[in-house]
């Protein structure tokens, strides 16, 4: 690795805890994300130098978050790996992925617990805290369905509709 890319790849993986992933998962996506050319799990093992289990499993985690691609490779036996291409894409699919693991539960307890009867002061409280709690939630639009930002020819970003 060249020493920019080590920097981002590091940089990665000390932020995966602070997103909820770790940091071995954090610098495989960070390599597939800047590499010329797909990468197997062995070029992950001898350019991040770590184990071959801790790489089969931040494969496993960047499947399950949908940002991971498998490609063909002519000739290769093994799978090779890359990250989506549009950054756009990137970023609706972990909005997508973090509303699912995270506002979609909130949102089906608070569902549960609204339905239910208070049965003294104190929880008619907690019920009307908890339904503001839930409209809010419920009101507030999907950041990642906001229009699209793309490069203007002047270099500045411009934003477009989403097709």
């Amino acid at each position: 690795m060249t020493p920019i890319i080590q920097d981002f790849v590091q940089h990665f993986g000390e932020m995966g805890s602070r997103w909820g992933i770790n940091r071995t998962v954090g610098q495989v996506y960070a390599l597939l994300f800047v590499s010329e050319r797909p990468l197997d799990a062995e070029d992950l093992v001898a350019e991040l130098g770590i184990s071959r289990s801790n790489v089969s499993m931040a494969i496993k985690e960047l499947r399950n978050w949908r940002l991971l691609e498998t490609v063909y490779v002519p000739d290769a036996r093994s799978e090779h790996f890359t990250a989506p291409e549009d950054v756009w894409r990137i970023f609706q699919t972990l909005a997508e992925e973090r509303r699912r693991r995270e506002v979609d539960p909130t949102l089906s307890m608070l569902r549960g617990v609204l339905l239910r009867e208070p049965e003294n002061s104190v929880d008619k409280h907690a019920l009307s805290r908890m339904g503001e709690m839930h409209d809010l939630i419920e009101l507030a639009p999907p950041w990642h369905h906001r229009p699209r930002p793309t490069p203007s020819r002047r270099g500045r970003v411009a934003v477009h509709e989403r097709a």
